[in-house]
């Protein structure tokens, strides 16, 4: 078998899920953050632990974090499943790097527009994301249509 670190599509594949992965791994632990900053939290054990108040409701900058993971999570999900039956489907290396760097530049963006509440470049960086998932869509079907 190849080594995939010599497949260009693999190795812009590994760095775009690195990448999305700390974006995740960042909102995650950015929302911890904002949450002890505002010294709220939903659960009675944190309360007794690192004090601060109950609250039923998140505040809206808590709020605004997890919308902004929730978001990410829902969108970095389908473009790695897409992502890999594109790399499994043999795609072109050339276009995966493209498309992945695209994708993962859009997202890191949409993430910081999300956060900094900057309309109308979150919807414009989101947009840029989805077509980019659907650029991959169109070419795996394409390469799964070609080899049957």
């Amino acid at each position: 078998m190849d080594n995939w670190l010599t497949h260009q599509a693999f190795v812009a594949y590994a760095i775009s899920c690195l990448i999305l992965c700390g974006n995740l791994l960042f909102l995650w632990g950015y929302s911890g953050a904002v949450r002890g900053r505002v010294k709220s939290t939903p659960n009675v054990e944190d309360v007794a632990a690192f004090g601060g108040s109950l609250a039923e409701v998140d505040p809206p900058a808590v709020a605004r974090v997890l919308r902004a993971h929730s978001n990410a999570q829902a969108n970095i999900f389908p473009f790695v499943v897409v992502g890999l039956l594109y790399l499994l489907a043999g795609g072109n290396g050339g276009l995966a790097t493209i498309v992945f760097g695209v994708f993962t530049a859009a997202r890191l963006l949409h993430s910081l527009a999300y956060l900094g509440q900057w309309q109308p470049w979150r919807t414009v960086f989101y947009v840029i994301g989805a077509l980019s998932t659907g650029v991959l869509m169109v070419n795996v079907v394409w390469l799964l249509v070609r080899a049957a």
